[in-house]
């Protein structure tokens, strides 16, 4: 895999600071949002990258790893654990001449760790790992994938592009936004015959409806009428798919609530479930009335209504 320098990709210096990385990744985080770039396949994978980059960068113990052990960051502790294996076992001298700490910022290949590992332990110590079966898990992705609303109110497939390339996966229904979900084995290679990494893939829901969203709960205010609200009345309402008529008590208060179930939005991973769509009611006070109008309420008010 071909190793990417987050600082470069940012723009930034090596000893920038926080500020400095989250001012950084917004500016190219706007420049290369896909929805400002509609069929840039080079762009949308610029934004991965640039996402990639601003959550290992943004977080004190991953830039630490990755500031050591560049591209390999993920692999920081079992980087250490094998030095401590190694330095019980006599061997750890020969790596790092005798408990010495190297540090590695990024440059190296193209190719698996498997040459970081020798130059840290040594010949021996790498073919004394394959002998005892030491295999690592390949280095796992991190992408965003973001969605609107509408297009998660059913179960769809969708391709995402990282490090280049198409991965198409289905998405379930009722994903919801900041969600991380893992697609096993979509990672990088494994070390040594061991398993591939994981993908990790965090949702960004936009909400391109009317509705507000609380997990599988849909919520809304409908505006009635004055007369309706005292009276009682029939009207039609939004549901996420499509408008149903709804009974309004005849009383109804400002404020106040009617559940619709079923009416929200899917469970996630529970085929045929759903949220209830809670819609609270405001009522419109009159504008504008006429001389007769007002003499009607008048007569209602003097009736102690």
């Amino acid at each position: 895999m071909e190793f990417i320098d987050y600082y470069k990709l940012l723009e930034l210096e090596r000893s920038a600071s926080k500020a400095d990385i989250k001012k950084a990744y917004r500016k190219l985080a706007r420049k290369y949002h896909p929805d400002l770039n509609p069929n840039d396949k080079e762009a949308q994978a610029r934004f991965q990258q640039i996402n990639e980059a601003h959550e290992v960068l943004s977080d004190p113990e991953k830039r630490k790893k990755y500031d050591e052990y560049g591209k390999d960051w993920q692999h920081a502790d079992q980087f250490e654990q094998a030095k401590k294996q190694q330095a019980a076992s006599g061997g750890f001298s020969r790596g790092f001449g005798g408990g010495g700490r190297q540090s590695y910022s990024g440059n190296f290949d193209d190719d698996t760790f498997s040459d970081f590992f020798e130059q840290m332990f040594g010949g021996r110590a790498r073919a004394e790992g394959a002998h005892r079966g030491a295999h690592f898990k390949g280095q796992d992705f991190n992408a965003e994938l973001q969605l609107r609303l509408s297009e998660v109110h059913e179960s769809k497939k969708h391709t995402l592009t990282v490090n280049g390339k198409n991965i198409r996966l289905t998405i379930p229904a009722g994903v919801e936004n900041g969600q991380t979900i893992k697609i096993k084995g979509h990672g990088g290679p494994g070390i040594q015959g061991g398993p591939k990494g994981d993908l990790y893939i965090t949702f960004n829901i936009l909400n391109d409806t009317n509705f507000r969203r609380e997990k599988e709960n849909l919520y809304s205010t409908e505006e009635i009428e004055l007369t309706t609200a005292v009276l009682g009345g029939e009207i039609q309402v939004n549901t996420f798919d499509g408008k149903v008529k709804l009974k309004v008590k005849p009383g109804t208060q400002n404020s106040s609530k009617v559940k619709l179930k079923g009416k929200g939005f899917p469970k996630y991973k529970k085929e045929g479930q759903f949220g209830d769509l809670i819609i609270t009611y405001d009522i419109k006070i009159p504008e504008n009335l006429t001389g007769k109008q007002k003499e009607l309420f008048q007569e209602l008010k003097n009736t102690g209504i």
